[in-house]
């Protein structure tokens, strides 16, 4: 067991030795910190001239003892001591200030991110003895002006200051909190943040879209954060302090996590999980999540699972809190091997294993496809944007009952049913997952098979929600995809979906701008230009090789 942390560099062995000996030190209950160990601690950063600290549980024992330099420590992970939702971290962190000044703002930060009981500095008197402990907590009710709360200085006969009561106390308040602010069953509590170098209405638009991406992922939205900079922080994104503000209020309003609308590299992933104990998401990771709930054939299971591990290879590096909706069953110890060397080896065996069984997958649908040719049925494919209606059209031009609902990424199998036009010319129409903007690049790639048949389809229908204020970008967004996978060739029929929520009007200007055919993909009625189109287009195609 490491017994010392920090910066040992220079210091002697029985100074070593001495600061390793605290580990047998316990500090009854009702004390922030033992006279005793107080004037220790002073004695022993007057004589190194450096910061020493101790974190304590509430069992009072003393779980780390650190070394730092002149002006601070550096507080080490502590993955066994992670927070919960309406609870602190149950840990104290008291350190020594070489000069004689209260609590600094590194101390208050380094207290709302990582949700310490408390954080105490010991400041000395000249001789190196013990002055005086200045004390601050979390406030549970507090303000973004005033967060936390800074006790009196206690001298050496006002140690027993009732700690355990103190923090019971904090968590029950934290606890009633939590409880007006509970949501169904297990639904996990999100602060949505954007922070952009762009213009304020884009990154409006996007944190909206995250938001749906968040509801249909089962998430409860507690708050959106939108931060413009000239530039982003290379390390935390945001500055410390934003960051400082966002885990006082998901602390103060029962948050379990963070959603970044950017994504983020592994660097930053790790620097945030190490300046907090929130679960931090990106809007790959809940896309790619969405994606893991909602596969339900083997190929759209095959398909999601290697993106996911795609994506988490490069950031295993990183702590397993911030992968902890992502990493399933990856992990464990083995001779010889660290934990992240095992857990790099297993992705990468298991990407092989994946690749291996959707190349088995991809020849299957390939003789279906085959065999479809043989038949000689042109084939009619829809795409869009996630949430256009796609499978609602499906529904109503087949009569099925694919599943359709009013959520992004409700479809993710792709779904073929056969279509007889009123001339008695017989189709094979194909629903496919939707599309949406920055759609993460593992699944492009895990996804590429199945969209690559869009390359045999003889007619694109691609819907668009024309209620959506973001119909333009949408359309954009799907243009681009489509010319990612190079089906430029394939004749496009613009279907504008929803005119029933737009008045006449303005659905006939749209219709001429867009050259596109409005109708309600619910009401078969006003499907009927779009298939005298459909029928017209697949009449007139030209005739195969």
């Amino acid at each position: 067991m490491k017994k010392l942390y920090g910066n040992t560099t220079g210091l002697k062995a029985d100074q070593t030795r001495r600061l390793e000996n605290l580990y047998r030190r316990r500090i009854p209950n009702e004390f922030a910190i033992s006279p005793d160990l107080a004037r220790d601690l002073a004695h022993i950063s007057h004589e190194i001239r450096r910061q020493v600290g101790i974190l304590v549980n509430r069992s009072g024992k003393i779980t780390h003892v650190i070394a730092g330099d002149t002006q601070k420590i550096v507080i080490p992970d502590t993955p066994e001591y992670r927070t919960v939702p309406g609870r602190l971290k149950g840990l104290r962190c008291l350190h020594t200030h070489l000069k004689d000044e209260p609590l600094t703002g590194d101390d208050l930060t380094d207290l709302s991110l990582l949700r310490l009981d408390l954080m105490g500095a010991i400041t000395l008197t000249p001789d190196g003895g013990f002055h005086q402990l200045h004390i601050g907590h979390i406030l549970p009710k507090g303000t973004p002006e005033a967060p936390w709360q800074l006790l009196p200085p206690l001298s050496s006969g006002q140690l027993d200051m009732g700690c355990h009561a103190l923090i019971r106390a904090l968590e029950s308040e934290l606890a009633q909190i939590r409880a007006l602010y509970a949501g169904a069953g297990d639904q996990e509590r999100a602060i949505l943040v954007s922070v952009t170098t762009g213009p304020r209405h884009m990154a409006r638009d996007s944190l909206d879209e995250l938001r749906d991406l968040a509801d249909s992922g089962g998430i409860h939205v507690v708050d959106t954060v939108l931060q413009q900079r000239k530039k982003a922080d290379p390390r935390l994104v945001m500055g410390r302090g934003k960051l400082q503000e966002l885990a006082l209020m998901a602390l103060q309003r029962g948050v379990t996590l963070i959603i970044f609308d950017q994504e983020l590299n592994p660097s930053q992933i790790r620097s945030l999980t190490d300046q907090t104990d929130l679960k931090i998401l990106d809007r790959t990771q809940l896309i790619l999540d969405i994606f893991a709930q909602r596969a339900r054939t083997r190929e759209g299971k095959l398909q999601v699972e290697m993106a996911q591990l795609k994506y988490l290879l490069p950031r295993l590096v990183i702590k397993n809190t911030a992968m902890s909706r992502l990493t399933g069953g990856i992990g464990g110890r083995g001779p010889g091997e660290t934990k992240l060397e095992i857990n790099r080896r297993r992705a990468r065996e298991r990407i092989n294993r994946l690749e291996k069984d959707l190349s088995q997958v991809i020849r299957h649908r390939q003789r279906q496809k085959s065999r479809r040719s043989r038949k000689g049925l042109p084939i009619i494919s829809i795409v869009g944007y996630t949430n256009a209606g796609k499978s609602t059209l499906l529904n109503t031009l087949t009569q099925s009952k694919v599943m359709a609902e009013d959520r992004l990424f409700a479809t993710l199998d792709p779904t073929s049913r056969r279509l007889r036009f009123p001339r008695e010319t017989e189709v094979i129409i194909t629903d496919t997952v939707g599309f949406i903007r920055d759609l993460p690049r593992d699944l492009v790639v895990a996804f590429r098979a199945t969209l690559e048949e869009l390359n045999s389809a003889d007619l694109l229908l691609h819907v668009i929600d024309i209620s959506n204020p973001r119909f333009e970008e949408q359309i954009e967004s799907v243009s681009r995809i489509l010319s990612d996978l190079d089906l430029e060739q394939v004749r496009v029929i613009r279907v504008l979906n929803k005119q029933d929520r737009l008045d006449p009007e303005q659905v006939a200007i749209l219709a001429r701008k867009l050259d596109g055919i409005p109708i309600s993909a619910n009401r078969r009625a006003t499907l009927i230009p779009l298939i005298e189109k459909m029928e017209a287009e697949i009449e007139n195609r030209p005739p195969t090789a």
